[in-house]
């Protein structure tokens, strides 16, 4: 790109600050779904960079080339909204939901989902597969406990999170200590200062949470009934549950991901074939589809029953791809590029370094919604401003997580948040209050670099 094109960092900054106002406004003010704003935004970016010298070529080339990068995140929402549709056909989702609702008691399912997704998710090192498996399961028992959604969601999310960020077998654990080139446990032991002080708020803030629910008699009873009403609609058997075990399995194994999640559709197919008596492949395409469509007479039970399917994404995967286009809008334009060269001019102490890099992770989310990049942009930007000043990189892989990996399901055009909100029918904005951990963290990062090393 020639020089005479790059936009230059106050023009960056004024672009960034717009974009964000764009979309805040339309968010909160006028309460839209984040697609319009995001493709407002295209559209304002572009006629901006037309004006300073691009041609429409460039730019289009910028936002193909966006899109063909969340390709693969794509296919992962399809697969995982296919694979939820047929694991409610298959029973699987059911019987935990069933299993769970005998077993939880309702004052304590935010810590026993915060607790349950945090082991899952160290386990297999997927806040995906997750959410998907047992977070989705629990949000049933919430719905039939008539808890708030938004709370059990939040703790879901807390704990799934905490294995994306601490795990060993982690995509970004393993991608943000590769960037920072430092050993994966010296990075996994230096989060440990911004983790487990979040994690003991969060903690007590849900406990107190919990302590404050009233369940009624009349929720005891509802229990009952929907317990009764999925027993009565689909085939409960703990031999459902191996499908979400053969995904588990394959992620502790590090299988890709993609056939983790085919061989989690297939075996489900297979299993219902024996489990459910009016299984065909007719009903089982359709679920894939459009998710299950059970008739229980009972509108709480078929809420719990009728879930996902491919249709159940869309909405997600088409937000994903205007994100990702947008994205690339600004890596042709050199927006992100300008943006950061201006922040890392005059940062001579660890304290503001630490704060920049946490920072600018952060407006990387905000402005790609992609967490990998989130990761690689920062950390390949300020690598060597950390070496110049002495400062160990393991302050940089941390800070990349606390803002990268942490902070992506905050944002609701993220690919994080999209799938999230999606899989547990919750929005972004509604369980946003309560995923303590997700922001506490950062925060902890923040006021650890100014600590004297």
């Amino acid at each position: 790109m020639s020089n005479e094109k790059r936009l230059s960092f106050s023009i960056s900054a004024f672009l960034f600050l717009t974009i964000l106002s764009i979309i805040f406004i339309c968010l909160f003010m006028f309460h839209a779904e984040p697609h319009m704003p995001l493709l407002i935004c295209i559209g304002f970016l572009a006629v901006v960079s037309v004006l300073k010298g691009f041609s429409w070529k460039e730019l289009e080339s910028g936002i193909v080339s966006g899109i063909k990068s969340g390709v693969q995140p794509i296919i992962v929402l399809a697969l995982i909204g296919i694979l939820i549709g047929v694991w409610e056909y298959s029973g699987a989702i059911p019987t935990v939901t069933v299993y769970a609702l005998n077993l939880i008691e309702p004052q304590f399912l935010l810590l026993t989902a915060l607790f349950s997704c945090m082991i899952i998710s160290s386990l297999v090192g997927s806040s995906f597969t997750t959410v998907s498996t047992i977070g989705v399961a629990l949000m049933g028992v919430a719905s039939a406990a008539g808890l708030p959604l938004p709370w059990v969601a939040g703790a879901v999310i807390c704990g799934a999170c905490f294995g994306d960020k601490m795990s060993p077998l982690s995509d970004t654990t393993n991608f943000a200590s590769g960037v920072g080139e430092i050993p994966i446990f010296k990075h996994i032991r230096h989060m440990t200062g911004t983790t487990i002080p979040a994690l003991l708020i969060t903690v007590l803030l849900f406990f107190f949470m919990g302590r404050s629910l009233t369940i009624a008699s009349a929720s005891t009873e509802n229990i009952e009934t929907i317990v009764n009403g999925i027993e009565n609609t689909v085939g409960i058997s703990a031999w459902s549950l191996l499908s979400p075990l053969v995904v588990i399995v394959m992620a502790v194994r590090r299988m890709p991901v993609i056939p983790a999640l085919a061989a989690g559709i297939l075996s489900a197919g297979v299993l219902a074939a024996f489990i459910q008596p009016d299984a065909g492949i007719s009903s089982f395409l359709s679920a894939m589809q459009k998710g299950p469509v059970f008739s229980a007479g009972n509108e709480a039970v078929e809420n719990i029953l009728n879930r996902g399917g491919l249709q159940s994404m869309l909405g997600s995967i088409s937000l994903i791809m205007i994100a990702f286009a947008l994205g690339g809008l600004m890596e042709k334009t050199g927006l992100i590029k300008s943006l950061l060269e201006g922040v890392i001019k005059g940062i001579r102490s660890k304290g503001r370094l630490v704060f920049s890099t946490v920072s600018s992770s952060i407006a990387m989310n905000l402005l790609t919604g992609e967490q990998y990049l989130s990761i690689l942009i920062p950390g390949q930007s300020f690598k060597a401003l950390y070496d110049k000043l002495g400062i160990d990189r393991k302050h940089l892989t941390r800070s990349l997580e606390d803002g990268g990996t942490l902070v992506n399901p905050l944002i609701p055009w993220g690919v994080s948040g999209a799938f999230m909100s999606s899989a547990l029918g919750v929005s972004v904005i509604d369980y946003l209050p309560f995923v303590f951990f997700l922001y506490i963290s950062p925060l902890f990062s923040i006021l650890f670099g100014f600590r004297k090393q």
